[in-house]
C-alpha cells in the first residue's frame, strides 16, 4: 500500500463550486483513461464512477490514442499510465498533450515511482502523480485536486522531490538517469549511445557525473546506488 496522497481541498472555481440550495448540481468531472491493460481501466472506472463528480467519458489502450482523445472538449482530466509498451510512452504523450491551449490536465497513476518515472513526467507538465496501489478514496481525491489545477502528488513522491531539492549536487538529471538506467538493463556503452542518438563520448561524460554524483566508480556501484535510493528502475526499460 502506497503512502497517502497529500490532502485536498474540496475543488473550487468554475465547474467545481457546491450546488446551493434550489441550484443544479455542478457538472461532473470528465475523465480519460489511458492504460493498455483492458483489467486496470475497468478497476479505475468502476472506482471512479462510483463518485457523484465523476464521469469515464473516453479509454485509451495507447499513449498515441491517449493523445488524440485528449483533444476532445469533453475531456477535463486524463488519468495517465506511463508504460505502453511500444510506441509513445506516458510522460511523451503528458507533453504532447499539455502543449495544446486549453490542454485537459493531466494525472499519472502508475506503479512506478523512481525518480527516472517521475522527473520526465513532471516535467511534461503533469498536474499530479499518483501510484496504483493508492486506495479508492484518495484516487478520488486527487482526480478532483488535479481538475481544479492543484498538485496531487503521492506522499513517496513529494518526499523525494523535496529530497532532490535539499541536495541538488546529488540529483542525478533526466538523461544521466536514462543513461544509467539502460547500463542498468545490460547494455554497453556502445549499444546506449546508439538508442539515445549520442556520441560515445557524451556517454561516457555522462556516466564520469553519476558516478561522482553517486560516489561510486564503477557501473556496477552506480547501478547499486541509483537502485537502493530509488532515482532507476532494476533492469528496466
Amino acid at each position: 500500500m502506497s503512502d497517502p496522497v497529500r490532502p485536498a481541498v474540496p475543488p473550487t472555481g468554475p465547474g467545481h463550486a457546491p450546488a446551493a440550495p434550489g441550484h443544479a448540481p455542478a457538472a461532473p468531472i470528465r475523465l480519460l483513461l489511458a492504460d493498455d491493460h483492458p483489467v486496470v481501466r475497468a478497476g479505475l472506472r468502476a472506482v471512479l464512477e462510483g463518485e457523484a463528480d465523476l464521469v469515464v467519458v473516453a479509454e485509451a489502450a495507447t499513449a498515441e490514442q491517449a493523445v488524440q482523445l485528449a483533444a476532445r472538449p469533453d475531456v477535463d482530466v486524463v488519468l495517465m499510465d506511463l508504460q505502453f509498451g511500444r510506441g509513445m510512452n506516458g510522460a511523451q504523450a503528458t507533453a504532447a498533450i499539455t502543449a495544446r491551449p486549453g490542454a485537459p490536465r493531466v494525472l499519472i497513476v502508475t506503479t512506478y515511482d523512481t525518480d527516472a518515472d517521475t522527473v520526465p513526467a513532471l516535467e511534461a507538465g503533469a498536474t499530479g502523480y499518483l501510484l496504483k496501489d493508492a486506495p479508492p478514496e484518495e484516487l478520488a481525491q486527487a482526480v478532483r485536486a488535479a481538475a481544479a489545477g492543484r498538485s496531487a502528488l503521492a506522499a513517496t513522491v513529494a518526499d523525494r522531490l523535496l529530497e532532490r531539492m535539499r541536495t541538488p549536487s546529488a540529483a542525478l538529471s533526466a538523461r544521466e538517469a536514462e543513461v544509467l538506467g539502460l547500463v542498468a538493463a545490460g547494455l554497453t556503452n556502445q549499444q546506449v549511445s546508439q538508442q539515445l542518438h549520442l556520441s560515445q563520448a557524451t556517454v561516457k561524460s555522462h556516466l564520469v557525473h553519476i558516478y561522482t554524483k553517486l560516489g561510486v566508480d564503477s557501473r556496477t556501484a552506480a547501478v547499486r546506488a541509483a537502485t537502493t535510493r530509488g532515482l532507476i528502475r532494476r533492469g528496466d526499460r
